[in-house]
C-alpha cells in the first residue's frame, strides 16, 4: 500500500500534523504573551476607572478651597412687595422694605381714527417727538398712514417709546405711545414741525392716559426714591425688584445649602474611590476575587494616603473631625451636617478659615494664618491625578508595556509563521519524494504479478 502526505488523505505528513505541531507552539510561544497582554489591558482598564473617580475626587476638593463657595449668598423674602438676589461677598444682613408706590410709565394716546389706514397728513413735513428731554424727528407725507406713524416712531425712537395701534370700538383706532422707561421724566410731547398734519389729533390732542411717577418705599423706615422698580443702587451686590405696595422683610444670608451640598459630594468622591480601590487592592489567594492592583505599589501606596490625609490636615488648631467629618472602622467617610452647621453659627470666618485658608482666630484671641484643609487635601490627590504625575506615569508605564508585549507576540507570531511555512514546503517535497517511491513500487508490483501469471 503506497504512502500518502498532504492532501493525498494519508495520516503521515498531513495538514492535521502540521496544524497540531502549530497548535502546541503557540501554547507554548504565543498563548502566554497574549495573557499578558489581556492582564495589562485589564489593568489598563481599571486605571481609566481610578483615574476618573481620583479626577472627581480632585474636582470636589477644588470646589471646597475656593472661598468663592463660602462668598455665595441666599435671599429669603418674607411678602411678596419686592423680589431680591445678592452677588457674592454681600455683607450678611436684615432688613424692611416698603413699598408706597410702584414706578409707573407714561402713556399717552391719540385723537379717534377711522381705521388705521387713515392718512394723517395733507403733505409732506415732520413731527417732533420729545421724551425725557430728547427730541426725534419723524417725517411724514400725504400717503403717510396712522399705521406708518407708529412704525416710524417705533423705528427712530424705539429706545425711549412704544407705539402701538389700539381698536377702542368699530371704526375707532387710537395711537398709544408709551414710555419704555419709568419715572417722572418721561413726560411725552409731539408736535408738528411743518403744519401739514391733518388736524391735532396726534399733537394737542393727545391725552394722558397715564403718568409716569417715580417709585417711592422705605429701607428700614427711611424714605428713599427711585426712577425705576428696578433698583440696583442701593445696597452694594443686591438687585431689588419693587413689585407691589405692601411690606417685605429681606435677609440675606451665607448660602449653605450650596456649601453642604459640596460637602456631601466630596464625602460621596472620596467613599466612591476608596471603594474601587479597596476592590482593586485586595489581596486573595482566590483570583476571582483578588484584586488587579493587589500587587502594585503604586496603587497601593495612594490607597494609604487617601485613608490617611482626613485625619492629617488641619494646619495645628483642629482637625476635620470637628467640623462633622469622620471615618469608620470600614474606612467609610461621613458627614454630620448638623455639627458642621453649629460651627457655621457659632465663627464662620474660622469655619472658612479653617477649610478653605485664611486668618483663623484661636480662642485665646490669638491669630493663626492658615493654608485650609480642602487646600492641603488637593495637594495631596494632585500628587497622583495632576498632569505627568503619579497616575500618568503609571498609566504610561502599563502603555509602554503593552507594546513590547505586543511586539513580543508579533515576532513570535512571525517566528512560527515562517517555521511552519518552511515545514509545509518540506512536507510536500517529502510527499513528492513518496508518491515517486509509490510510483516505482506499482510498477515492480505489477511486472512480478505478470510473470507469476506466465510461469
Amino acid at each position: 500500500m503506497g504512502i500518502s502526505s498532504l492532501g493525498v488523505g494519508s495520516s503521515i505528513l498531513t495538514q492535521d500534523v502540521l496544524d497540531q505541531l502549530r497548535a502546541a507552539d503557540d501554547a507554548k510561544f504565543v498563548t502566554p504573551v497574549e495573557l499578558e497582554i489581556a492582564n495589562e489591558g485589564d489593568k489598563k482598564s481599571a486605571l481609566e476607572i481610578i483615574d476618573a473617580n481620583m479626577t472627581n475626587l480632585a474636582d470636589s476638593i477644588g470646589a471646597i478651597k475656593s472661598h468663592g463657595l463660602f462668598d455665595e449668598r441666599s435671599t429669603a423674602v418674607t411678602g411678596t412687595s419686592v423680589a431680591v438676589s445678592a452677588s457674592s461677598n454681600t455683607d450678611i444682613q436684615e432688613f424692611t422694605l416698603e413699598v408706597q408706590n410702584l414706578a409707573t410709565k407714561q402713556i399717552e394716546e391719540s385723537g379717534a381714527f377711522a381705521s388705521r389706514s387713515d392718512t394723517i397728513a395733507g403733505g409732506a413735513g415732520s413731527m417732533n417727538l420729545n421724551i425725557d428731554g430728547q427730541d426725534f424727528t419723524i417725517d411724514y407725507d400725504a400717503t403717510t398712514t396712522l399705521d406708518d406713524l407708529k412704525k416710524s416712531i417705533n423705528d427712530i425712537a424705539g429706545d425711549k417709546v412704544d407705539a402701538t395701534i389700539v381698536q377702542i370700538n368699530s371704526g375707532e383706532f387710537r395711537l398709544f405711545v408709551s414710555s419704555v422707561d419709568t419715572g417722572t421724566t418721561q413726560d411725552i410731547t409731539m408736535s408738528d414741525n411743518s403744519g401739514n398734519l391733518s388736524d391735532s389729533r396726534l399733537t394737542g390732542g393727545m391725552s394722558v392716559i397715564q403718568t409716569g411717577i417715580d417709585a417711592n418705599f422705605t429701607f428700614n423706615g427711611q424714605a428713599i426714591t427711585r426712577t425705576s422698580n428696578n433698583v440696583d443702587d442701593l445696597i452694594v451686590g443686591l438687585d431689588i425688584t419693587l413689585q407691589e405696595v405692601g411690606s417685605s422683610t429681606v435677609k440675606i444670608e451665607q448660602n449653605r445649602e450650596n456649601i453642604l451640598e459640596k460637602m456631601n459630594s466630596f464625602v460621596d468622591k472620596y467613599n466612591a474611590t476608596m471603594t474601587e480601590l479597596n476592590k482593586m487592592t485586595k489581596s486573595s489567594t482566590d483570583s476571582d476575587t483578588r484584586g488587579i492592583f493587589s500587587n502594585e505599589s503604586t496603587i497601593k501606596n495612594m490607597k494609604r494616603t487617601l485613608e490617611d490625609m482626613i485625619s492629617s490636615v488641619g494646619g495645628g488648631v483642629g482637625s476635620m473631625i470637628d467640623y462633622g467629618f469622620d471615618v469608620d472602622k470600614e474606612g467609610t467617610l461621613s458627614f454630620n451636617e448638623t455639627m458642621f452647621k453649629e460651627q457655621l453659627d457659632a465663627n464662620p470666618r474660622n469655619v472658612e478659615a479653617f477649610l478653605a485658608g485664611g486668618t483663623f482666630t484661636n480662642a485665646d484671641g490669638t491669630t493663626v494664618e492658615l493654608d485650609g484643609a480642602f487646600t492641603e487635601l488637593s495637594t495631596k490627590v494632585e500628587e497622583y491625578t495632576k498632569y505627568n504625575a503619579t497616575l500618568d506615569r503609571f498609566d504610561s508605564a502599563i502603555r509602554d508595556n503593552l507594546q513590547s508585549l505586543e511586539d513580543r507576540k508579533q515576532s513570535a507570531v512571525e517566528r512560527l509563521e515562517s517555521k511552519y511555512e518552511i515545514l509545509k514546503k518540506q512536507y510536500a517535497a517529502y510527499d513528492s519524494m513518496i508518491s515517486q517511491y509509490n510510483s516505482v513500487s506499482a510498477m515492480f508490483t505489477s511486472l512480478t504479478n505478470a510473470e507469476n501469471s506466465n510461469g
